[in-house]
């Protein structure tokens, strides 16, 4: 019987070893961890964002900043609706968010991973951790594969590891390109007057900008202890991932916080002004944001809050407009998104056959996750990437 060895024990690795057909193969999972799935676990707040509920792939590949072009094949064949009724057929029910983001009804990462442990338990496939991988040695027609729990022996080999640097170095050494890692996926470091003390302040949708890199984005938009985050800012990150990086996180970002022009801000401001003369500024909701919110942006614009909205100069009203509408900030640093680390870079996409994951550089040998110089905006996305990946990769052993 051929042997299958299987370096990480995450998603990808995972999902390819319940999709694999055990009357074929002796399948064993190398994990340097003490546990396995770690990031599945951790991975929205604890409930596995598993997917997102878009099925058509030529919009699903949008998400990708790096690999949408190769992944529009592999979509094609594998996309959110197999990853959802996959896991249904397992007894695990999902539900969809009105984000479009999917997670289990159980509202617990445990759901996904006991069904994929019940599966490869089924499998009888043998799963090592605190297992190290030093080395992987090309002999004859196979393969061994070195570690601090000894040599294993190898027909084919399915590399999904991640993106560790070592990771990446041990197959480097074998033949393959390493496009340089940036972070991918990371909040804004800010130190601004008008985001002092408000974290948690959240914006139903905002737009923000990169000037220098003619990039904009929207979104939901939140303020943190730190400076920005939310949707509207980790798209732009994900997008100019590597942009960023060359900038070392040292930028300027308009943001608004509105999502309305200047004039539309403008008509609406005259309008309440009118209608509502005796109100004062500090009292006036015209805009749909928090009142702790308004009254920073009066401060910062200098504007006394107890001021008649009647009395408010045209000058004052342009200041408050430009505040909301086109604020600038110097973003400073970044930080890691919750616990989703997610970088850009790997394995170079020119060395992978699409059709079936496979290395064009060594025979028998295949590759997914995030390993692979592909990632995705926050939403489910570089899941699916690995489920789509994983699973094209058993099925081309599954028909050898």
């Amino acid at each position: 019987m051929k042997r299958i060895i299987i370096i990480g024990g995450g998603a990808a690795g995972f999902f390819c070893a319940a999709n694999l057909d055990e009357s074929q193969y002796k399948i064993t999972i190398l994990e340097q961890n003490s546990d396995v799935l770690q990031k599945v676990k951790i991975s929205g707040g604890g409930r596995c964002n598993v997917t997102h509920a878009c099925f058509d792939p030529r919009e699903l590949v949008q998400f990708y900043p790096r690999g949408n072009k190769e992944l529009l094949s592999v979509f094609t064949r594998f996309q959110p609706g197999d990853t959802m009724e996959w896991f249904e057929n397992r007894k695990v029910s999902l539900k969809v968010e009105n984000d479009n983001r999917v997670f289990p009804e159980s509202n617990s990462s445990q759901s996904i991973i006991n069904a994929m442990l019940s599966e490869i338990q089924q499998k009888n496939v043998e799963v090592k951790t605190k297992c190290s991988v030093k080395e992987i040695e090309k002999s004859d027609e196979k393969y061994v594969v070195k570690t601090s729990l000894g040599d294993f022996e190898a027909d084919y080999i399915i590399y999904t590891t991640g993106s560790s640097p070592k990771s990446l170095k041990m197959i480097e050494k074998l033949g393959h390109k390493i496009v340089d890692l940036v972070p991918s996926l990371f909040t804004f470091n800010i130190e601004d007057d008008l985001l002092k003390d408000l974290a948690g302040t959240s914006f139903g949708m905002a737009e923000t900008s990169i000037p220098k890199l003619k990039t904009e984005e929207s979104g939901p938009l939140l303020i943190t202890h730190w400076g920005l985050s939310g949707p509207a800012i980790l798209k732009i990150s994900a997008w100019e991932a590597i942009s960023l990086a060359k900038a070392k996180y040292q930028f300027e970002i308009v943001v608004n916080f509105i999502s309305k022009d200047t004039e539309d801000a403008t008509e609406l401001f005259q309008n309440f002004k009118q209608s509502n003369p005796k109100k004062t500024i500090g009292q006036s909701k015209i805009f749909d944001i928090t009142n702790r919110f308004w009254q920073r942006i009066l401060e910062v614009s200098k504007v006394d809050l107890n001021k008649q909205i009647a009395n408010i100069s045209g000058k004052e009203m342009q200041t408050i407009i430009e505040n909301l509408c086109r604020k600038e900030f110097q973003v400073t640093g970044k930080s890691t998104f919750k616990d989703e680390f997610v970088t850009a870079g790997g394995v170079d996409l020119k060395e992978i056959n699409f059709k079936n994951m496979s290395s064009k550089i060594l025979p028998n040998f295949y590759i997914a996750g995030e390993v692979l110089n592909i990632d995705a905006v926050t939403g489910g996305f570089n899941f699916q990437a690995c489920w789509s990946e994983a699973w094209l990769i058993a099925q081309d052993l599954n028909n050898l």
